[in-house]
């Protein structure tokens, strides 16, 4: 639906999660967004993050752009722009690419798994799943001075619409931070909530609540923009695919699978913004960036061929979908 007569279109980006990988991934999609649509990310009037989604989401907030990001992600010094002369080493802050072994062995949330029970319908199967898996212990941190080194500490986004999405451990629901009406959070510490992975990184307490990856109830939420006034988004999304390769590990066959349940959502949450008036536009990575990815979506060890994969690959992702919005 084109927007009123003398009224500036609005746009909306939408980062969904994706572990270190997908975040890298999702850089070469930011570059050739601008590419193709001339449309710098940091213009958006809205910013959507989940997990790792969220990380971009904040440093797009704060004014970096899509290249000083590509050359943040490539190990390349940033010579301008608030990452400029910083020091972040995304292996380190993450701590490996696998978990480490929890403290105890047993669901992570009693609270949610008894929601569930009592509130079946309210509580998603992923919610579920979060819930019984053992608390993790890996923490956040780093990835929390990063954001603290780029905002002020303690404060929110310069952006004016900068929504970070995690889930509250105890009852399953879905909390956007930043946006009005929502708990008030430090801008690091939503972020590192959105990107506390069940099971491998440890819970964020804020405000008396603890959160988790909002990626357990949604890895793109794209539905959070539904009522947002939009005329445009674009929807970043690491775990869904269009078209994939034909991995012959166990390990990367289940997670090409469970791609295509995120896909089926993510699609379906895109159909209800594009009722509400938006041309929605979704992107995921190709067969070429699946087999650049692997299985393990936390292997930072393949951050710059994953970039470089992107680079080349999200033009022509971008173009196709330019002919083809999603409908509702």
């Amino acid at each position: 639906m084109a927007p009123a007569a003398g009224r500036p279109i609005r746009r909306g980006i939408v980062l969904g999660g994706g572990g270190v990988l997908g975040g890298t991934w999702a850089v070469g999609a930011l570059l050739a967004l601008d590419e193709v649509f001339g449309f710098d990310a940091r213009a958006a009037d809205v910013l959507v993050g989940t997990s790792a989604g969220s990380v971009l989401a904040a440093m797009l907030g704060a004014g970096v752009s899509a290249e000083q990001l590509r050359q943040r992600y490539n190990d390349e010094a940033v010579a301008d722009g608030p990452l400029a002369g910083l020091e972040w080493d995304p292996d380190a802050a993450i701590g490996g690419n696998r978990p480490a072994m929890p403290k105890v062995l047993g669901p992570g949330s009693l609270r949610l798994i008894g929601n569930r029970l009592l509130h079946p319908s309210q509580v998603p199967a992923t919610a579920l799943v979060a819930a019984l898996m053992p608390e993790g212990t890996k923490t956040m941190a780093g990835v929390g001075r990063l954001i603290d080194s780029i905002t002020p500490i303690g404060g929110w986004s310069d952006h004016p619409a900068c929504w970070i999405v995690a889930m509250d451990y105890d009852s399953g629901r879905r909390v956007v931070f930043g946006r009005p009406g929502s708990m008030v959070a430090p801008l690091s510490s939503a972020v590192m909530a959105s990107c506390s992975i069940p099971g491998w990184f440890a819970p964020v307490r804020i405000g008396g609540h603890t959160f988790i990856d909002g990626g357990a109830l949604s890895a793109t939420s794209v539905d959070v923009v539904e009522h947002a006034g939009l005329d445009e988004v674009y929807v970043i999304a690491p775990m869904v695919s269009f078209a994939t390769d034909h991995p012959r590990s166990a390990a990367a066959r289940l997670e090409r699978r469970w791609r295509e349940t995120v896909t089926r959502a993510c699609l379906a949450e895109a159909a209800a913004v594009t009722r509400a008036g938006a041309v929605v536009r979704v992107i995921g990575p190709g067969p070429q960036d699946l087999e650049a990815i692997g299985a393990n979506m936390m292997d930072s060890s393949k951050r710059r061929l994953v970039l470089e994969t992107s680079v080349r690959t999200s033009v022509d992702a971008w173009r196709d979908v330019e002919a083809q919005p999603a409908e509702a």
